[in-house]
Parts: C-alpha cells; structure tokens; sequence
C-alpha cells in the first residue's frame, strides 16, 4: 500500500523518481526542499538489492590510497571498455560522497583512533571498501536514507506501485504508469511529469539463481527501450561467485569480504582449485572466480567457501548477515566450508546516459543498476556499484535543478486504464521458462548455440505475450541476448565458450536500439527454426 493516498494532494510533483533504492533515495534527498514523488514497487527499503548490498562503498579515502590507484584498478577490471572519463570523475566524487552518507548518519565502520575502518575486495589493490559491520552496509545505508526520507517534507513516498510503462510526447518523456497496491491492482495510473528519474534496479530475477530480489526483473530497462532510449553494453551480466548453495530464490550471498578476509576456495576433495586458475587466487576478478566455481560444479567436485581457519569463531562478530543465512540453512560457517555457486548479481548493462545521468530521451534521467554509464567496463570492480549509484543520483538532482529551475505542478494521477495483468506472489510459467532459459544458456558460460537457442524461446514468448509487464521482462532478455550474440568474442562478465579469447576489433562499447535488438533476434530465430 503507498504510505500516502492519491487522494489527499491535490497536484503531482514534476520530478517522479522510479524507484526506492540508493539511488532514488539519495536522489530525492539531494533534490530537496524541492518538491519530488518517489515510487517504489515494494515497501521502501524491502524490494531494492542497495539494502542487500553486503561489503560496502569503494571509495579512496585512506591515507595510503588514491584517486588514481582506484582508477587504474577500475580500468583493469572492466576488461578494456571502460569509459575512462566516466569512471575518473565517478572514484573522484567518492570521498565527497562518502561524507554525504556520514552527514545523513550512516554508522560506518571506524577503527580505535576514529578514522574510517577500511576492508579490501577482490581486484583492489588496496583496501578502500567503506562498510558496516562486515556484511551490513546496504542495510545500515537504506535504514539510515529510508528514516531520512521520512523526515524530509518535499518527499512523496508512494509504496506499492509498481510502474509499468513511461508515457512520450514525441521525443519527450511527459510521465509513467504505475499499477498500485503491489502491482495487484487491476486499475492504472498515469503520473504526468517534466522529469522521470528511473532507478529501478537490476534484471537478476531475469536468471533462475540470483541473489537480487524479485522485484529485479529488468522491468526498467525494458521499459526505457521501448519508450525508444538507447541500451548499451547489455551482454554484460556479472555473476556473483559465492552464493550460497542451499536452492533458496533468490540466493543468500555470502560477501566477496569473506575471501578478502582470508577465506578460500575448495572443491569437495578439498583443493584449492583457484590458486590453479589466477595468480590472485580466490581475489582475482570476479568473472574468473564464476567461471572457475562453475567448472568445478558443472563438474560434479562442488564448490565451497571454506572460512573455517581464517575467520573461525569470529565468524558470527564479523559477518552478522552470512552467519545468519548459513544458519538457517543448517551450515555452521566457524566449523563448516559454505556450498556455493555463481548467481546473477549486477548488470553492467542497462540504459546508455551521459556523465549528468541523462538518457537519450528528453525528460528521462537515470541512476543506479539500471544504467549503463560506462564506469564499470565489462566487469564491475567490487563495491563500485553503490559509489556509481549515489554519484550520479547526486548529478542528476543538480542538472534537474539548473534545468528545470522552478518547480511547478500538474494534475494529480489520473486513471489510465484497467487489466487483469496483477503481480502475483510466484512466477509465471512463462517466467520460470524464461529464467531457466537464461540461466542455461546466457548465463556465466554462453556460446552461439545456447544463445540461438534462447532468442528462438524469447521470440515464442513474445508471440503469445499481451502482459506489458512481462514485456518490459522480455524486452530486457532480448537486449542481453542480442549483445551476447553480436559480441563474438569473450571479455568481463561475457564469456562465450566457442570464443574464449578478447578481440582487439570488440574492444568498444555495444549500442542497441530495440529495433537494433529485435533484428538480432529475429534473425537468430530464423537460423533454429530453418
């Protein structure tokens, strides 16, 4: 239910922020006292991977460290298509915004002399990551933003609405249309608007293992394409590689921190295979370690986390959270190596927008996991996503600002039409087809069969389809299919078996219009049904 009823106002802001993770909260925030509706799918702070983030924010901020060290590290993970500039000035903002988040009143983490306790991640080279008590930094982060929020009068906070469509004038976004109660309402409602900031999150939920809530179903991105945005770089799909093994949707993580701290990786003999595979071992970036835990299950060895010598008996002090979730499964982490496996966790993919978060449509900005900024390359360095997340937030409520100086008002939401297309609690047959296509064949291993294959069962599923929501969902899975397809080569977070090796003539961003995607696909469809 929305923590206000539409009734009691008698006109809409003229920014509408989609979404209440870190981004749209700390959008919001920096928009005030300017006037700003905030919808969120879920109760704020329960349907948003910001609140599940475990480690931290990576931000250089230690004596030792640098801009420039967090740059080059950046760099080097994102396997060759970094946008350089983007991602400079981006770790550049970090230590400012850092002190935004203290000011609001997050407790992060400090040693005996006061200064800020630092935990070092895989493919840093120093330790730079800004957490709270080991593994709960995204829910200290959203509790400490949601309460915030809740003391900010120019903020609207509608929960339970879940936007399925944004509505153009031309090449101008002119609003959104939200579902309310949950998304199971049959009525919707048009919010007219000047500006949309859309922070909607991930597509993990796209995949049948992920550790990403349900509301990250890719509704975003597949919405922004059809309204005509650009998308860029959608093949590539981080894989976490230590979710915990035990069949829950979605699956507990168990925090990259974990290894930084000195946990290892075995197979069920025992051996330590990624000291096989990486001169960093169980550090090396994240798409090595994924592909290396999926050889080993694939295999039938298992793969397990293995803290028992390295953390021990503080393991319940140090790392609250992933205690907690092995406990629950019957796994005692101080005595026991955790079962785990690769699950979708981050897509560096999403909506192309600018260093001031603008998209390539007019009236529409966008923030967070949604996007595609360039920052994060093929392969997203640990801990950058909650940095990238609230600096561009921060940009984005300034360009609104100068644009769009004096606020001013329009009709309340207005009814748009009714559907029997509801939210329910569990997935479609459809959507469970759909995640178990993903999975198994654009997943952490993919090659030109596998993807033919998945474009031919997005193409059946578009053909009987007349839901938006899912459509937005399948939109969203055609622009990752499309990328994978069209990107003949391996690099980051798209690894193709039948192409292992980077190619210097791929060593550029992708660019794909839906019609780009829906050719691509089309095409590939044709090839498996011939």
């Amino acid at each position: 239910m929305s923590a206000f009823s539409p009734h009691s106002w008698a006109g809409i802001d003229d920014v509408v922020i989609v979404g209440g993770g870190l981004a749209g909260l700390f959008c919001a925030l920096k928009l005030a006292p300017r006037p700003v509706s905030v919808l969120a799918a879920a109760p704020i702070g329960k349907g948003a991977s910001s609140a599940w983030a475990q480690a931290g924010i990576a931000a250089a901020v230690s004596e030792g460290d640098t801009i420039e060290k967090h740059f080059q590290d950046t760099v080097a993970a994102g396997a060759g298509i970094v946008d350089e500039k983007i991602a400079h000035s981006m770790i550049a903002e970090g230590p400012a915004r850092i002190e935004d988040l203290l000011s609001y009143g997050v407790p992060f983490d400090r040693d005996l002399e006061g200064r800020l306790a630092l935990s070092r991640e895989a493919a840093h080279s120093e330790k730079r990551v800004v957490g709270v008590r080991g593994d709960m930094a995204g829910q200290a982060i959203m509790e400490t933003l949601i309460a915030t929020v809740h003391k900010t009068p120019s903020i609207r906070l509608l929960e339970g609405y879940v936007v399925e469509k944004i509505l153009t004038e031309g090449r101008y976004v002119s609003g959104v249309v939200a579902r309310p109660d949950m998304g199971k309402s049959k009525s919707r409602l048009a919010f007219p608007t000047r500006a949309v900031v859309l922070c909607s999150g991930g597509i993990g939920h796209l995949y049948s293992v992920t550790t990403n809530p349900g509301q990250s179903r890719g509704g975003g991105t597949g919405m922004a394409a059809q309204a005509g945005a650009v998308i860029a770089d959608p093949e590539f799909v981080q894989f976490h590689p230590t979710a915990i093994n035990v069949g829950r949707d979605p699956a507990p993580l168990a925090t990259e921190a974990l290894r930084g701290d000195g946990a290892v990786l075995v197979n069920e003999a025992g051996h330590r295979f990624m000291a096989d595979l990486h001169r960093d071992a169980e550090l090396a970036p994240r798409d090595v370690v994924a592909r290396g835990i999926f050889t080993e299950v694939q295999a039938g060895r298992g793969a397990f986390l293995d803290a028992t010598k390295a953390i021990g008996d503080h393991f319940a002090e140090r790392f609250p959270t992933v205690y907690r979730y092995c406990r629950e499964a019957g796994i005692d982490p101080v005595s026991q190596p955790i079962p785990v496996v690769p699950a979708a966790h981050y897509h560096m993919g999403g909506v192309l927008t600018d260093a001031d978060g603008r998209t390539t449509l007019d009236g529409l900005w966008a923030a967070g996991e949604v996007t595609s900024t360039g920052a994060h390359g093929a392969n997203r360095l640990a801990s950058n996503s909650l940095l990238e997340a609230v600096v561009f937030a921060g940009r984005i409520a300034e360009d609104i600002q100068g644009l769009l100086p004096a606020s001013k008002c329009d009709n309340w939401a207005s009814p748009a039409d009714e559907s029997d297309d509801v939210v329910t609690e569990s997935d479609s047959p459809q959507m469970q087809r759909l995640r178990k296509t993903m999975s198994a064949c654009a997943g952490v291993v993919r090659d030109r069969g596998g993807l033919t294959s998945a474009a031919r069962t997005i193409a059946e599923l578009e053909e009987t389809n007349r839901k938006a929501r899912f459509g937005n969902m399948l939109t969203t899975a055609k622009m990752v299919v499309a990328g994978a397809l069209q990107r003949e080569e391996s690099r980051g977070g798209h690894y193709r078996a039948d192409m292992p090796e980077a190619r210097n003539e791929w060593q550029r961003r992708t660019y794909l219009s839906l019609s780009d995607a829906d050719r691509i696909i089309a095409n590939a469809a044709e090839k498996v049904a011939a």
